[in-house]
């Protein structure tokens, strides 16, 4: 619970951030002078909600008693529906076949690169590891 706690207060202010952030990016870089005050307040709920799940989620890998796959399906299930949920019920996506497609390949991508990444990392610190062991 305190993990939980902890994360969610994490995520809530990288959401935060991320949205602050984007919007002084399109206010500064867009010349625009004024925002649409209910447009930004769904965007920032929106951000602060992404930044949220994205830091809780992976709470699915300490869970000692699933294998890895279900650890994994489960993340990626709980995090693509999320996702695509809030951002096509915000209009971050357009609602039509292509865009959810061309979105969903791309989010598979990524998603495989960033576990890919993570099982190389956390592999080879676990041979390190095993290594020191040895000399002890």
């Amino acid at each position: 619970m305190k993990a939980f706690l902890y994360r969610s207060i994490i995520g809530i202010l990288i959401g935060s951030f991320v949205s602050v952030m984007v919007t002084s990016g399109i206010i500064y870089f867009g010349h625009i002078h004024v925002i649409d005050g209910e447009i930004f307040i769904k965007n920032s709920l929106g951000s602060i909600f992404c930044g949220w799940f994205f830091t809780v989620s992976p709470l699915y890998f300490e869970i000692k008693s699933l294998r890895l796959s279900q650890q994994t399906a489960l993340h990626f299930i709980t995090i693509i529906v999320l996702y695509f949920s809030l951002s096509l019920g915000i209009g971050w996506l357009p609602f039509d076949m292509k865009s959810i497609l061309i979105s969903a390949a791309i989010f598979i991508a990524i998603y495989i690169v960033i576990w890919v990444s993570y099982y190389l990392y956390y592999k080879n610190l676990a041979k390190r590891m095993n290594e020191d062991l040895k000399k002890i």
